[in-house]
């Protein structure tokens, strides 16, 4: 052991713990009610958004042949995550339906603003969780995702979001001028089905139905009736209630940020169905220091579709010759994409731009606006 050398380590991991300080303020705001249910939104979305711009941006990419053994104190973070999450979401639960001292308001409030844990974080940890080739890590995400009801979300993102993003057979690609809202509701309905039926064709190529033990979707409904009835089993209906809630908000956080990740920019189409391979200008880039502490560098995405076997610690960032740049981190705009006019203002003609700098030859649009290619099937 390298003493010195592993302090170091563990001091350069430290800012992307910062998420474990929203776990203190779900418990305030369950034991004291009142102004303080509203903790958590405030901090995740205004402090940090506050934080990035005092401490401004992180341009230093490091290391990519940094070896895992390296990055101990960063996957422990992420890891860690699961048990604290778990018992801080039943652990709250089980309190307020037992004391009972909260009113209804601040109850939705609460559960709401839990699914920033849950959901900004959480689902957030399992993303980077479920890239991995390590069989506790995947089974670690999996757990998180069914505590926000979303564990098909592992097979769409691997099997569908990856290969397809930015064509028309990925559904969290965001249209030009598609609101959030819009797309909110296609992604709930068209979500699920895609990741159901990329598992049905996965196992048609091995000549086995998609009720063989292997499609994960068995795992995934069990671990979320689990989930579920762990919370009917603390709290009652009011504790199942609750437990749906902030899965909602979870949801909702998530494909908000998804939105913004992607929102109109496409693969141009080369015939025949396919199209070019993903490259680094296919993603919506953001250097801002303290979001991307809290959000384990997912704002470096760029990055990550274009490597995405990459754990975020070695995430590289790009200038704006490389990547498109995002304004702001991602909590400032998530609250600006809920705004359809403003967000229209802010970001298409960021769209225009990227389509002059990257794809001149193309002078008609309208079919990438529109996803009008059909999906392959």
């Amino acid at each position: 052991m390298n003493a010195p050398a592993d302090i170091a380590r563990l001091h350069r991991a430290l800012p992307f713990w910062t998420s474990y300080l929203l776990i203190p303020m779900a418990w305030i705001g369950a034991v004291y009610g009142g102004w303080t249910v509203i903790l958590l939104p405030l901090t995740a979305w205004w402090v940090f958004t506050g934080l990035d711009q005092v401490l401004g941006l992180n341009l230093e990419n490091p290391d990519t042949e940094t070896d895992d053994d390296a990055l101990l104190w960063y996957r422990l973070g992420v890891m860690a995550w699961v048990p604290v999450q778990f018992i801080t979401l039943y652990g709250i639960i089980w309190y307020v339906t037992a004391t009972g001292h909260l009113n209804a308001l601040e109850l939705v409030v609460l559960f709401a603003s839990i699914g920033v844990i849950s959901g900004t974080v959480g689902i957030v940890y399992a993303h980077e969780l479920l890239h991995q080739r390590n069989k506790l890590e995947r089974w670690l995400g999996d757990i998180l995702l069914a505590m926000v009801l979303y564990s098909h979300f592992r097979t769409e993102h691997l099997l569908v979001h990856h290969p397809h993003v930015g064509t028309p057979r990925d559904t969290v690609t965001a249209r030009y001028n598609e609101n959030f809202h819009r797309f909110f509701a296609r992604v709930l309905r068209e979500g699920l089905e895609s990741a159901f039926r990329a598992e049905r064709e996965r196992l048609a190529k091995k000549d086995l139905p998609w009720t063989d033990r292997r499609n994960p979707f068995w795992r995934y409904w069990a671990l979320q009736a689990l989930a579920l009835a762990l919370a009917a089993g603390l709290g009652g209906w009011l504790g199942l209630g609750l437990f749906v809630l902030q899965a909602l908000s979870a949801v909702w956080q998530l494909e908000l940020t998804n939105y913004v990740e992607h929102y109109a920019l496409t693969r141009k189409h080369l015939g025949d169905g396919k199209y070019e391979h993903v490259q680094p200008h296919h993603s919506w880039n953001a250097a801002h220091k303290a979001t991307n502490w809290l959000l384990i560098n997912l704002q470096r995405h760029s990055d990550h579709h274009y490597k995405p076997s990459r754990r975020y610690p070695l995430l590289q960032t790009y200038t704006d010759a490389q990547a498109p740049q995002l304004p702001h981190g991602y909590p400032l705009m998530t609250l600006v994409a809920l705004w359809p006019r403003k967000w229209r203002q802010v970001m298409n003609p960021r769209v225009h731009r990227w389509r002059e700098m990257y794809y001149p030859e193309i002078t008609d649009w309208r079919p990438y606006n529109r996803m009008l290619t059909p999906p392959p099937r």
